[in-house]
C-alpha cells in the first residue's frame, strides 16, 4: 500500500509541494501533513517514507501509522484495521549469509 495512500487516510491536512524536485526517484513526492495534532513533511516513494524533519523513516502501513502516531506494531494494525485496511499476514522464506530463514512472518498491506 502506497504511503500517500495511508497518510490520506490518517490526516486532518495534507497538502503535495508542487516545488518539490526529487534528487534520486523520480516516483518521489514531498507531502506537508497535520497528522495526530503534529505537522509532518514527509518524502513518499511508493511504499516507503522519509520523516525530513526527524530523519527517519520506513516501508509500509504499519510503519507510517507508528511513526505517526505513536504507537506499537499491535496498536498500529488495530489503528489501520479500524479504519478499513485489511492487513493480510504472510510468511517468508529466505536466505542470509549461508542460513535459511523458513516461514518467518511478515506483515504486508
Amino acid at each position: 500500500m502506497d504511503s500517500i495512500h495511508v497518510l490520506r487516510m490518517l490526516a486532518d491536512h495534507i497538502k503535495e509541494d508542487p516545488s518539490f524536485h526529487p534528487r534520486s526517484s523520480h516516483l518521489t513526492t514531498r507531502w506537508h501533513a497535520h497528522v495526530a495534532g503534529h505537522d509532518w513533511e514527509l518524502l513518499c516513494t511508493g511504499p516507503k517514507f522519509w520523516d525530513v524533519r526527524m530523519d527517519r523513516g520506513g516501508g509500509g502501513a504499519i510503519d507510517l501509522v507508528m511513526h505517526l502516531h505513536g504507537l506499537n506494531f499491535k496498536a498500529a494494525a488495530k489503528l489501520l484495521k479500524e479504519r478499513g485496511v485489511r492487513l493480510v499476514m504472510a510468511t517468508a522464506d529466505f536466505m542470509v549469509e549461508g542460513r535459511s530463514f523458513a516461514g518467518l512472518p511478515i506483515a504486508s498491506q
